[in-house]
């Protein structure tokens, strides 16, 4: 039976060298074995009963194998109809695959200053004076074969005879003190010629598949894929084609973005391992460890670049807005490497935005200057001053460049601050007065950035006459669109669910989640943050809350701040850690709290919480203090009305200090008061040449609601660009813009940038018909330029997360050479249908001539 089988397989098209098991089986859905067997004794009984009962030529023999050649042929028929299948499985062993993802990003274009030492030792490892020779002849070989097909050229234009030239002599190499690109060294590894290659190495025990990514402003992973050994045939493939191929001018680093792109590209279940080449100066997209992780593969994390250089870099923080005449602080932060002792002169300055940077218009402003001596890796150097105009202005750090930097790009810093002479809005919500209205209330009342045209508050149980005639109050708690959203902030105190009217808590989450409004709850003895249970606004929480819980009064308790709130302004309300601590133990011990079911699961942050009792898990403390991003706002949850006892020892020194930084990050981060109507921004502050500049305006008409297109004129919003200044021009060049409708209230449009230096968008509101304006900055100094060291923090840790390595070029081959992954089994199933095949044809066309030769040497019609 087994020849039987064979020939069977073999005009079947199966072959069952890899089969490690076959099953026969039938697709139709109406197929049943008994019912198929029961059929096929029926077409056969019949098929007999016709030839024998009514056909009376020939022998009764004769009919009886006329009538059963005739019933296998419906027999056959009826079970095509079935729609026979096998099943056949195999089992393969295939060599493991191994991706190897180079990083393209414009940092490999760095040439380092290694010294002889180091240089020498990569440079042997990687094979680099023969990858240089091999470059160095293919550009004579194809500049001599240019010149010879010129000359063909000539001489068949000129009959000129004169004797070819011969080939110039190989230029020599470059001496060893001639920095190299890192991404040369890549180069020499990878697309050298002859059997040292690594990549042919490699290829005799497993499948390769290359890749190179370079990320791109618009979000993409720049992810394309390299001719490596293993694609077509193991160890084939083109060194020149490959180097080609390996260059180096992605624009941003993103080795997160180009696993996470990989994993969704290619199944992972066969692969054994990643190399993974890069400098790793993360700066874009997805955190790389966890998505190095996600793979569930070792990855070899091969840096390139020094781990340490002689470096001088400066950041700006800033307040994102400053108040006219009140006093603010310009932090400069130095970050060095190797050039402890020096002294460098840091320089601040400021000028207006789209205004020139030197003092032509009297618009650039000297903050300050300072003679810096270096003696820590970090160090801050502060600038306090005080604004006397308003405006939207860029400020500028600069250090001069050192002799033995290498990147200088990140000698400058700039941000954008909007200097202001307007005030915030505050709005407090409360049942009746509580300590903490009344010093709260105090505090703004003498703040510069509130003030008494800033506070108003709603209080519940004062008198109707008086929230009528005192300006202080506010008289309903479902005001006007156009009043409410004025507001910045909103304090909402301990309050009864029966008073939170639907249409406030529908506002007070368009307020925060669509405006980008600050809101504070806070909870207080009375009712309790479970009135909030069954509202709109217990989604908008970072807490999640119980509507049964009950006030927590029976012990006093210290509160206890998180590890995350240092990382708070607001949460630090002295200078040193010392300083803080004192703060925060004049609070001294608390009488009670109120209890929620549990943390908001997301994007909550806890900054304070009971020392002792716990949530419903057992596990997480009660949270007191917590925060968390609502939409495009912030909600601050704090348990206890009890903040005012900051004020016990030292006055409103702390207390002034914890309220006025809440509420400058919750106010200050978006445009105050009606200004939220008409919003120009940008995608992004920084660009690059050649980039293309998202301009977005959220806009409103005098109730809040969304601006349609059937409001304007021209079914578009109008503006203009301004671009920088060129040489020899006075004005700046203007061009025209139409913003279309994304959707109600939002317009778009996309503007490509092609030079360096600052512009401005103006865009016209409609309704005032005045112009707002952004600016934004085109560098040329890109961002993978800013640092002059590989991160070796995140390759280690790429390393260690996954189980595989931290290496360097030159030990690669090694690791890999005691790499050995077991071969694993892969298991495919193909499903043939038997009745495509020849052999089935054949037998039933066969069995057919059969039956009709009979037929005629029987004599039958």
């Amino acid at each position: 039976m087994n020849w039987l089988r064979s020939v069977f397989e073999q005009f079947s098209g199966l072959s069952g060298s890899e089969t490690v098991r076959s099953r026969w089986s039938f697709a139709a859905s109406w197929f049943s074995s008994g019912w198929l067997l029961f059929a096929c004794l029926a077409l056969i009984a019949g098929s007999l009963l016709f030839y024998l009962r009514f056909q009376s030529h020939g022998s009764r023999k004769a009919r009886f194998a006329l009538g059963l050649l005739r019933g296998t042929i419906l027999c056959l028929l009826l079970i095509t109809l079935a729609d026979p299948i096998r099943e056949v499985t195999r089992e393969e062993h295939p060599p493991p695959l191994l991706w190897v993802l180079v990083d393209g990003s414009e940092s490999m274009n760095i040439a380092d200053a290694l010294t002889q030492e180091e240089q020498q030792r990569l440079a042997t490892a990687v094979g680099l004076e023969e990858f240089q020779k091999q470059r160095e002849t293919r550009k004579q070989q194809a500049a001599a074969d240019s010149a010879e097909e010129a000359a063909l050229v000539e001489a068949s234009a000129t009959a000129d005879t004169s004797p070819a030239q011969p080939e110039p002599e190989p230029a020599p190499l470059d001496g060893d003190s001639d920095r190299v690109p890192r991404i040369d060294y890549v180069r020499a590894l990878l697309a050298r010629e002859g059997k040292d290659n690594l990549l042919r190495q490699l290829s005799s025990r497993f499948r390769l598949r290359g890749y190179v990514f370079g990320g791109s402003q618009t979000g993409g992973t720049g992810l394309r894929p390299l001719p490596l050994a293993g694609d077509d045939e193991a160890g084939d493939f083109d060194p020149e084609e490959l180097e080609q191929q390996l260059t180096a001018e992605g624009p941003l680093t993103a080795i997160g973005d180009a696993l996470t792109d990989l994993a969704v590209r290619h199944a992972t279940s066969s692969l054994a391992g990643v190399v993974l080449i890069s400098d790793f100066d993360q700066n874009s997209g997805r955190g790389p460890v966890d998505a190095a992780r996600q793979l569930g593969r070792p990855v070899f994390a091969v840096g390139v670049g020094p781990k340490s250089a002689t470096d001088l870099a400066v950041d700006l923080q800033a307040p994102l807005k400053m108040k006219k005449g009140e006093q603010s602080t310009v932090t400069a932060t130095l970050r060095q490497q190797e050039l402890t002792g020096e002294q460098v002169s840091l320089r601040v300055r400021a000028h207006r935005a789209g205004g020139p940077e030197t003092g032509e218009s009297g618009e650039s402003i000297a903050i300050g200057t300072k003679t810096v001596r270096l003696e820590h890796a970090t160090q801050p150097v502060e600038f306090p001053w005080t604004p006397d105009r308003t405006g939207r202005f860029v400020f500028t750090a600069e250090v001069d460049p050192l002799e033995s930097e290498i990147v200088t790009g990140n000698n400058i810093a700039q941000r954008e601050v909007t200097i202001i002479d307007d005030f915030m809005r505050l709005l407090f919500v409360e049942h009746e007065p509580t300590w903490e209205w009344r010093f709260i209330k105090e505090v703004f009342h003498r703040d510069q950035l509130v003030g008494t045209r800033g506070f108003r508050t709603f209080l519940r149980s004062s008198d109707p006459i008086v929230r009528e005639q005192n300006e202080l109050f506010v008289n309903t708690l479902t005001l006007p669109r156009r009043e409410f959203f004025k507001y910045d902030v909103v304090f909402l105190g301990d309050m009864p669910a029966a008073n939170l009217r639907t249409r406030f808590c529908e506002m007070l989450e368009e307020f925060v989640g669509q405006f980008g409004g600050g809101l504070v709850v806070l909870a207080g003895p009375r009712f309790g943050p479970g009135q909030l249970a069954q509202t709109p606004l217990a989604d908008m929480l970072p807490v999640i809350l119980d509507p049964d819980a009950r006030l927590r009064d029976q012990q006093e308790f210290r509160l206890q701040r998180t590890a995350l709130a240092s990382q708070y302004d607001f949460m630090q309300l002295g200078k040193t850690a010392e300083e803080n601590d004192k703060a925060w133990d004049n609070l001294g011990r608390l009488p009670w709290y109120q209890p929620v079911r549990r943390l908001e699961p997301g994007s909550s942050t806890v900054l304070a919480e009971h020392p002792v009792d716990t949530c419903v898990d057992g596990r997480t403390k009660q949270p007191l203090i917590a925060i968390r991003r609502y939409g495009r706002g912030e909600v601050v949850y704090v348990g206890i009305n009890e903040m005012w006892r900051l004020r016990r020892k030292y006055g409103e020194e702390y207390y002034r200090q914890f309220w006025g930084q809440m509420i400058h990050r919750l106010g200050l981060s978006h445009a105050l008061g009606s200004r939220k109507r008409f919003v120009v921004r940008t995608d992004r502050q920084q660009y690059q040449a050649d980039d293309r500049v998202l301009l977005t305006v959220e806009a409103y008409d005098e109730n809040f609601e969304p601006l349609t297109e059937d409001a304007l004129p021209e079914r578009t919003l109008a503006g203009e660009l301004l671009r920088p200044l060129v040489a020899g021009s006075t004005a700046e060049p203007v061009s025209q813009l139409k913003l279309a409708q994304l959707k109600p209230g939002i317009f778009e449009v996309r503007v490509p940038v092609f030079d360096a230096g600052e512009y401005r968008v103006r865009v016209t509101d409609p309704l005032t018909e005045q112009p707002v304006e952004v600016h934004f900055q085109v560098a040329n100094v890109s961002v993978e330029r800013r640092s002059a060291v590989r991160g070796s923090a995140i390759q280690q840790n790429v390393a260690t997360s996954t189980r595989g390595r931290a290496l360097e070029l030159d030990t690669l081959a090694a690791a890999l050479e005691e790499f050995n992954p077991p071969r694993l089994t892969e298991t495919t199933v193909r499903i043939d249908p038997l009745w495509t095949t020849g052999l089935w044809f054949g037998l039933i066309v066969l069995l057919m001539l059969c039956e009709w030769f009979f037929r005629k040497w029987v004599h039958l019609a």
